[in-house]
């Protein structure tokens, strides 16, 4: 990610989390909200006046956005595939990682699930040196992890995704006000593959933006929801062997 990119991507952070949407951005620029938007899209056409006045809505000068902005880059990337083995192996650790990654607390994780503290301390304690997270005082969690982090591909997270999280995730007709299952299938060049990954990964970012927007109601008030997302070159190979089963 560029440093143009990787600031405006913490500005929209910011912006959120101080509750400041486009229309105030608008008003403030004396813009249309369509050319906020615009301008936020990928941070290339904004100039210094500009993002200092939008930095002003949040108290914040464009030094600290950029000091932001660079710490979020040095955060946690990615697990060594013997990291990952280590999560992976305990079912306690792996919990608590999954808990961490959704944004739980100390309290949250021992009210929602049959973990003692000593056990839940000593997990926390391992994320710790494995730099997934920071302890702080009061058993506060900061999680350190990029914005850009992703597991290994096939590695023991994803393995272990595949083979015992997936049949227990589609293990349900989708039928219900707040489940949604759907398949597309077309032909598509490799270009065109490319670019629509990229429009995946917004959706995907959107999905944990719209989980954070949330962060400021109670935990009895959000439910565990996933987002499975996959999109292949792939070929279904019964309709190879149709004139097999037709002559049958």
């Amino acid at each position: 990610m560029s440093g143009t990119q990787s600031i405006i991507k913490e500005l929209k952070k910011q912006l959120k989390l101080h509750d400041v949407h486009y229309q105030d951005i608008a008003k403030n620029l004396d813009l249309s909200e369509g050319s906020v938007k615009r301008l936020l899209a990928d941070g290339n056409n904004i100039s210094l006046a500009r993002l200092s006045a939008i930095c002003e809505l949040i108290s914040m000068d464009i030094c600290e956005l950029v000091k932001l902005a660079a710490n979020a880059e040095k955060n946690l990337q990615s697990l060594t595939f013997e990291q990952e083995q280590q999560i992976v192996s305990d079912k306690a650790l792996l919990m608590v990682s999954v808990c961490v990654l959704n944004g739980f607390q100390f309290n949250e994780i021992l009210e929602r699930y049959n973990i003692n503290k000593q056990l839940l301390m000593q997990k926390l304690i391992e994320l710790d040196r494995l730099g997934v997270l920071e302890l702080m005082p009061d058993n506060r969690i900061r999680l350190l992890l990029s914005p850009n982090f992703d597991w290994i591909a096939g590695g023991p997270i994803q393995t272990f995704f595949l083979t015992q999280v997936l049949p227990e995730f589609f293990n349900s007709h989708f039928s219900r006000q707040d489940e949604k299952l759907l398949m597309s299938t077309g032909l598509m060049s490799p270009h065109t593959n490319q670019k629509f990954q990229l429009r995946l990964q917004k959706l995907v970012e959107e999905f944990y933006s719209a989980c954070n927007g949330d962060n400021e109601l109670e935990m009895c008030d959000r439910n565990g929801t996933s987002l499975i997302i996959a999109l292949r070159r792939w070929h279904f190979d019964m309709f190879d062997n149709i004139g097999y089963i037709n002559a049958k």
